[in-house]
């Protein structure tokens, strides 16, 4: 499945880039994720763990960036990884493309996600709606954290929290409940237009 999201730094594109390609310093950005080993320059292992009500997974696997192209700022990474207890296997070539936005960067991510065992019990829309609120949540930490790593300091916080599912989950819940009132309203706004000509 395709998943497409965007979100904003307020850094220069040229800082933000260099921030995501220091894997080791990124990674723990995103909730749940622990980098247990860097294998070289573009090749990572770890693990990802996420709690969504009476469903934990923790996935350990590899990641690689197999594209980076500096003039484009475009960088592509795939991983792959199986639960540690499960059946579970996810995959994801994931393509991140950085643009100036005002005195900011705009950061378009594409994920191509391919998941199986207890995490594709969740659907699409979860899913989708669930990735959105880790994005969200990645780059309010990248933002808190670009400017200590600027300056050469450490991290704020070094430990992986796993990704917990009361609060992702229900944001992730009432961003569908958003999606459907709006259609539902919008639809109705439309035929009240249509009727009224």
């Amino acid at each position: 499945m395709l998943i497409n999201s965007e979100f904003e730094v307020a850094a220069p594109v040229e800082r933000v880039w260099a921030y995501l390609l220091d894997v080791p310093r990124m990674a723990p950005n995103l909730p749940g994720t622990e980098l247990t080993d860097v294998l070289d320059e573009d090749s990572y292992r770890g693990r990802v763990s996420v709690k969504l009500g009476p469903v934990s997974m923790r996935f350990a696997g590899t990641a690689r960036i197999t594209e980076r192209d500096e003039p484009g700022r475009r960088v592509v990474l795939d991983a792959a990884g199986a639960e540690e207890k499960g059946k579970g296997q996810a995959n994801m070539l994931l393509t991140a493309t950085l643009v100036k936005a005002g005195t900011g960067t705009r950061v378009t991510v594409v994920q191509d996600l391919q998941i199986s065992g207890a995490a594709a019990q969740f659907g699409r829309g979860m899913i989708s709606d669930v990735t959105g609120v880790l994005l969200k949540r990645f780059a309010d930490n990248v933002a808190e954290d670009i400017g200590r790593w600027s300056r050469g300091e450490a991290r704020k916080d070094t430990k992986a929290a796993p990704a917990q599912g009361f609060t992702i989950g229900l944001a992730a819940a009432m961003t569908a409940l958003r999606r459907v009132f709006w259609r539902f309203f919008g639809s109705n706004q439309r035929r009240r237009a249509a009727l009224s000509r």
